[in-house]
């Protein structure tokens, strides 16, 4: 089992929850009834403000704690696990789309939800499409998220040679926009060829660095996994190295940017609520 942050904010609802159940069920009664003598506590305020009782103790701060938490917790899991999920962007892989210190929310139910820890698919909604940005788990190290975009899905024919990418035998189109100028992190970047690519009428941004050596070859997708590139096409580790994504290894579709903080570079703010396409 990987101790991620989904597994320790389910280890908190289930020790909070255990603590406020147990104590509700079995320690509360006792101290009512040492406190008032009636285990239901009916009409005990009455009865202690006519004859002075003392009043029920406290319960427990580890109690009290748990109370508070637990519902918190609860939240957080639930919307972490079913609806949206944030991450940060701390590589130049997806550049020009994200940049470094991006920090993106991430849709959990577009491809079917998924329980937490174990990863089961409880409930089947749509497949990933050519040109959808994805976040999954590493194929070579799933402790680690990932995040590329699709560009080949089950039975597709991929094949990368001389930076083009051919679907089924058909080069997508490309079309050089100009020269990028890299910001903050990703100065580096400056003098790529900057080029709008096309995947079934979705067009997206790259970057291309013509002479600079890359991994090229061909691949058949197999049933229920998905071919990956990094639009930063020279300086990404993708499916060119370890090969495609299973279907269990998906986390969801990346749709938007709601901040931006670049160590050492400051905040971007003109990225702040763009939408990931």
């Amino acid at each position: 089992m990987r101790f991620d942050f989904p597994t320790i904010m389910v280890l908190l609802v289930v020790v909070t929850g255990l603590i406020w159940a147990l104590d509700a069920a079995f320690f509360a009664p006792r101290r009512r009834v040492a406190s008032t003598g009636d285990p239901d506590d009916s009409g005990a305020a009455a009865e202690q403000a006519a004859t002075g009782v003392k009043e029920m103790p406290e319960a427990p701060k580890l109690v009290e704690y748990a109370r508070s938490f637990f519902p918190i917790f609860l939240i957080v899991l639930v919307l972490r696990s079913f609806v949206a999920e944030p991450f940060r962007i701390p590589s130049g892989s997806m550049m020009p789309t994200l940049l470094i210190g991006d920090f993106i929310l991430v849709n959990k139910f577009t491809y079917g939800i998924r329980l937490p820890v174990i990863d089961n698919k409880i409930f089947e909604l749509n497949a990933p499409a050519r040109g959808d940005v994805i976040v999954f788990r590493s194929p070579e190290d799933p402790a680690t998220p990932f995040i590329k975009r699709v560009v080949g899905v089950p039975g597709d024919h991929i094949a990368y040679y001389n930076k083009i990418l051919y679907i089924n035998g058909e080069a997508a189109e490309q079309e050089t926009v100009g020269k990028y100028q890299g910001i903050g992190s990703g100065l580096s970047m400056s003098g790529a060829s900057l080029r709008l690519e096309n995947l079934d009428g979705r067009v997206h941004r790259i970057l291309v660095q013509p002479g600079v050596p890359t991994l090229e070859g061909t691949m058949i997708i197999p049933d229920g996994h998905y071919f990956v590139l990094g639009d930063n096409r020279d300086n990404s580790r993708d499916s060119r190295f370890w090969g495609t994504v299973p279907d269990e290894l998906l986390i969801g579709r990346a749709f938007m940017i709601w901040m931006n903080w670049d160590w050492g570079h400051g905040i971007h703010w003109d990225r702040i609520g763009d939408s990931i396409r």
